[in-house]
Protein backbone atom coordinates (compact mmCIF):
# COMPACT_ATOMS: atom_id res chain seq x y z
CA UNK A 1 0.00 0.00 0.00
CA UNK A 2 1.54 3.31 -1.02
CA UNK A 3 0.85 6.78 0.39
CA UNK A 4 -2.03 7.56 -1.99
CA UNK A 5 -3.75 4.25 -1.31
CA UNK A 6 -3.31 4.72 2.42
CA UNK A 7 -4.86 8.19 2.26
CA UNK A 8 -7.85 6.96 0.21
CA UNK A 9 -8.29 4.04 2.59
CA UNK A 10 -8.42 6.28 5.66
CA UNK A 11 -10.91 8.60 3.93
CA UNK A 12 -13.12 5.59 3.11
CA UNK A 13 -12.96 4.38 6.71
CA UNK A 14 -13.86 7.89 7.95
CA UNK A 15 -16.98 7.89 5.74
CA UNK A 16 -17.92 4.41 7.00
CA UNK A 17 -17.54 5.55 10.61
CA UNK A 18 -19.76 8.61 10.14
CA UNK A 19 -22.39 6.56 8.29
CA UNK A 20 -22.46 3.62 10.71
CA UNK A 21 -22.58 5.86 13.80
CA UNK A 22 -25.15 8.27 12.30
CA UNK A 23 -23.03 11.28 13.10
CA UNK A 24 -20.15 11.98 15.42
CA UNK A 25 -21.69 13.56 18.53
CA UNK A 26 -20.59 10.81 20.94
CA UNK A 27 -17.45 9.66 19.05
CA UNK A 28 -13.87 9.75 20.29
CA UNK A 29 -10.80 8.03 18.84
CA UNK A 30 -8.12 6.35 20.91
CA UNK A 31 -4.98 5.20 19.12
CA UNK A 32 -2.85 2.34 20.44
CA UNK A 33 0.78 3.41 20.70
CA UNK A 34 2.79 3.63 18.56
CA UNK A 35 1.36 3.69 15.05
CA UNK A 36 -2.31 3.67 16.05
CA UNK A 37 -1.96 7.21 17.39
CA UNK A 38 -1.13 9.02 14.12
CA UNK A 39 -3.70 6.87 12.29
CA UNK A 40 -6.33 7.94 14.87
CA UNK A 41 -5.36 11.60 14.39
CA UNK A 42 -5.64 11.29 10.60
CA UNK A 43 -9.04 9.61 10.93
CA UNK A 44 -10.23 12.30 13.36
CA UNK A 45 -9.20 14.98 10.86
CA UNK A 46 -11.01 13.18 8.00
CA UNK A 47 -14.14 12.65 10.12
CA UNK A 48 -14.05 16.33 11.11
CA UNK A 49 -13.87 17.34 7.44
CA UNK A 50 -16.90 15.16 6.64
CA UNK A 51 -19.04 16.08 9.64
CA UNK A 52 -17.97 19.67 10.19
CA UNK A 53 -16.54 19.53 13.68
CA UNK A 54 -13.67 18.00 15.63
CA UNK A 55 -13.57 14.54 17.14
CA UNK A 56 -11.53 14.12 20.34
CA UNK A 57 -8.49 11.83 20.13
CA UNK A 58 -6.31 10.12 22.68
CA UNK A 59 -3.32 7.80 22.93
CA UNK A 60 -3.26 4.49 24.82
CA UNK A 61 -0.15 2.70 26.05
CA UNK A 62 -0.82 -1.00 26.64
CA UNK A 63 2.66 -2.13 27.70
CA UNK A 64 1.70 -3.17 31.22
CA UNK A 65 -1.47 -4.93 30.02
CA UNK A 66 0.28 -7.28 27.60
CA UNK A 67 0.16 -11.00 28.34
CA UNK A 68 3.74 -11.34 27.05
CA UNK A 69 5.18 -8.68 29.36
CA UNK A 70 7.95 -10.93 30.67
CA UNK A 71 8.52 -12.78 27.39
CA UNK A 72 10.54 -12.04 24.31
CA UNK A 73 8.18 -9.47 22.75
CA UNK A 74 8.50 -6.92 25.56
CA UNK A 75 11.29 -8.17 27.82
CA UNK A 76 12.06 -7.75 31.52
CA UNK A 77 12.53 -3.95 31.26
CA UNK A 78 9.41 -2.75 29.40
CA UNK A 79 9.38 0.80 28.08
CA UNK A 80 6.20 2.38 29.39
CA UNK A 81 5.01 5.38 27.42
CA UNK A 82 2.25 7.72 28.43
CA UNK A 83 -1.45 7.23 27.99
CA UNK A 84 -3.12 10.50 27.08
CA UNK A 85 -6.89 10.47 27.06
CA UNK A 86 -7.86 14.10 27.79
CA UNK A 87 -11.60 13.41 27.90
CA UNK A 88 -13.99 11.13 29.74
CA UNK A 89 -14.71 7.90 27.87
CA UNK A 90 -17.88 7.31 29.90
CA UNK A 91 -20.93 6.83 27.64
CA UNK A 92 -18.87 7.61 24.51
CA UNK A 93 -18.57 5.65 21.30
CA UNK A 94 -14.86 4.86 21.40
CA UNK A 95 -13.05 3.99 18.19
CA UNK A 96 -9.97 2.01 19.18
CA UNK A 97 -7.37 2.41 16.41
CA UNK A 98 -4.35 0.25 15.55
CA UNK A 99 -2.18 -0.29 12.51
CA UNK A 100 -2.19 -4.10 12.14
CA UNK A 101 -4.57 -6.71 13.55
CA UNK A 102 -2.78 -10.04 13.87
CA UNK A 103 -3.31 -12.46 16.79
CA UNK A 104 -5.73 -10.18 18.67
CA UNK A 105 -3.60 -10.06 21.81
CA UNK A 106 -2.73 -6.37 21.44
CA UNK A 107 -6.41 -5.53 21.13
CA UNK A 108 -7.29 -7.64 24.19
CA UNK A 109 -4.67 -5.72 26.19
CA UNK A 110 -5.99 -2.41 24.82
CA UNK A 111 -9.54 -3.27 25.85
CA UNK A 112 -8.35 -4.04 29.38
CA UNK A 113 -6.42 -0.76 29.53
CA UNK A 114 -9.29 1.28 28.11
CA UNK A 115 -11.85 -0.10 30.57
CA UNK A 116 -9.64 1.14 33.42
CA UNK A 117 -10.46 4.68 32.23
CA UNK A 118 -14.23 4.35 32.38
CA UNK A 119 -17.29 2.76 30.84
CA UNK A 120 -17.80 3.60 27.18
CA UNK A 121 -21.18 3.07 25.56
CA UNK A 122 -19.55 1.18 22.68
CA UNK A 123 -16.02 0.27 21.62
CA UNK A 124 -15.42 -0.22 17.90
CA UNK A 125 -12.14 -1.43 16.43
CA UNK A 126 -10.46 0.27 13.47
CA UNK A 127 -7.36 -1.25 11.84
CA UNK A 128 -5.42 -0.22 8.76
CA UNK A 129 -4.46 -3.85 7.98
CA UNK A 130 -5.98 -7.18 9.04
CA UNK A 131 -3.45 -9.93 8.32
CA UNK A 132 -5.37 -12.85 9.82
CA UNK A 133 -3.90 -15.55 12.13
CA UNK A 134 -6.18 -14.71 15.08
CA UNK A 135 -5.53 -16.41 18.43
CA UNK A 136 -8.40 -14.65 20.21
CA UNK A 137 -12.00 -14.05 19.07
CA UNK A 138 -11.46 -10.45 18.02
CA UNK A 139 -12.75 -8.89 14.80
CA UNK A 140 -12.32 -5.34 13.52
CA UNK A 141 -15.38 -3.20 12.77
CA UNK A 142 -13.48 -1.17 10.16
CA UNK A 143 -10.63 -2.61 8.08
CA UNK A 144 -8.53 -0.67 5.61
CA UNK A 145 -7.18 -3.74 3.85
CA UNK A 146 -7.33 -7.47 4.44
CA UNK A 147 -3.85 -8.77 3.72
CA UNK A 148 -3.55 -12.56 3.95
CA UNK A 149 -0.05 -13.49 5.10
CA UNK A 150 1.85 -16.60 6.07
CA UNK A 151 3.31 -17.14 9.51
CA UNK A 152 6.78 -16.51 8.05
CA UNK A 153 5.84 -12.99 6.96
CA UNK A 154 5.41 -9.72 8.83
CA UNK A 155 3.45 -6.62 7.90
CA UNK A 156 5.33 -3.36 8.33
CA UNK A 157 3.37 -0.10 8.47
CA UNK A 158 5.42 3.04 7.93
CA UNK A 159 3.87 6.42 8.71
CA UNK A 160 5.14 9.86 7.78
CA UNK A 161 4.85 11.08 11.39
CA UNK A 162 7.18 8.33 12.68
CA UNK A 163 9.09 6.87 9.74
CA UNK A 164 9.19 9.71 7.22
CA UNK A 165 7.08 7.84 4.64
CA UNK A 166 3.64 6.28 4.25
CA UNK A 167 3.53 2.67 3.11
CA UNK A 168 2.56 -0.85 4.07
CA UNK A 169 4.81 -3.72 3.07
CA UNK A 170 5.05 -7.45 3.65
CA UNK A 171 8.45 -8.80 4.66
CA UNK A 172 9.78 -12.31 5.06
CA UNK A 173 10.94 -12.94 8.65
Amino acid sequence: MDADRMSRTLTRIAHEIVERNRGIEELALVGIRTRGVPIAKRLAHAIGEIAGHEVPTGALDITLYRDDLMRHAVGPQPVVRSTEIPFSIDDKRILLVDDVLYTGRTIRAALDALIDFGRPKVIQLVVLVDRGHRELPIKADYVGKNLPTSASQSVQVHLMEIDGKDEVEIQET
